[in-house]
């Protein structure tokens, strides 16, 4: 269990490593929109604020909130440590060719 929140530029690094590990992605767009919520009582923790595009075959067949439940157990414990807010977006090959 980590001790806090990675430095800054160590997370978007990590969630894709984590979601590229458990989804093998044909495509995964990150990015931190933590600045736009700076003050914010969530975030100050030092927990950050991010949003993730992934097209991946693992969807297939699923619904959105089993995407979505998909993702959110790639991440795993960076939720805890420092995912504060994820905005997902979870397609298959065949709907991000659409």
């Amino acid at each position: 269990m980590s001790a806090g929140p990675l430095p800054r530029e160590q997370r978007v690094a990590a969630i894709r490593a984590a979601i590229e590990a458990a989804l093998a992605p044909q495509a995964l767009e990150i990015e931190d929109e933590s600045h736009r919520h700076a003050g914010h009582a969530g975030a100050q923790d030092g927990r950050g604020h991010f949003r993730v595009a992934v097209v991946s075959e693992a969807f297939a067949g699923l619904s959105p909130i089993a995407r979505h439940r998909a993702v959110y157990a790639a991440v795993g414990e960076l939720m805890n440590t420092d995912i504060h807010a994820l905005a997902i977006s979870a397609r298959t090959p065949e709907e991000a060719a659409r």
